[in-house]
């Protein structure tokens, strides 16, 4: 079977997307895997599946799978190259997706940009979430010498740390150690 696919990216994330709107297409995890592979598959960050929404306000529903074949709430660069490729489709200056973690207005700006209004921000310790209670004004979590990390949910959990000089950190490293800590149950980014 041929699965017809677009590859984009977004701010340096890139995606393979894939329109099963019409004819209803199942990826499994390993699909995912075997897809996002950057040595012997099409390689991305991000598969992204387009099906019929659920809402009637919504264009698409889009499932979003990280290169693990884990499942994902939402993604803003993701949805911005969903959004462009809706709007042309559909001939429109906006348009609406629905994720699993809420539906996003997007439009067209000045020069080609797109714009995804993500929806509010989430910061108590049960909406990041975090593993346990504590105040998320108060995490002690320490990444080289950077601590005080902010913590926020945007569809899906984050962590930021403010740095002078983003070069001097090898996040390629610290990065994944970070997002598969036991404080956070679904993973951050």
């Amino acid at each position: 079977m041929t699965i017809n696919f677009i590859k984009m990216h977004g701010l340096k994330n890139d995606f393979v997307i894939i329109d099963g709107r019409e004819n209803k297409i199942y990826l499994t995890k390993n699909h995912v895997k075997k897809i996002a592979n950057r040595k012997s598959g099409l390689g991305c960050d991000q598969v992204i599946l387009l099906e019929k929404p659920k809402n009637k306000r919504a264009f698409t529903f889009i499932k979003i799978f990280n290169a693990d074949g884990s499942e994902t709430n939402a993604c803003g660069n993701a949805s911005r190259c969903v959004a462009f490729l809706l709007m042309k489709e559909l001939k429109t200056k906006k348009t609406i997706i629905q994720t699993k973690a809420c539906l996003l207005n997007a439009s067209i700006k000045k020069n080609n940009m797109i714009s995804v209004d993500i929806g509010k921000a989430y910061f108590k310790w049960n909406q990041i979430p975090l593993k346990k209670k504590i105040d998320v004004d108060k995490v002690d979590f320490k990444v080289n010498n950077h601590i005080k990390p902010a913590l926020v949910n945007v569809g899906n959990p984050h962590i930021i740390f403010f740095v002078k000089n983003l070069k001097k950190i090898n996040l390629k490293k610290i990065g994944p150690k970070i997002e598969r800590n036991s404080l956070f149950p679904e993973r951050i980014n």
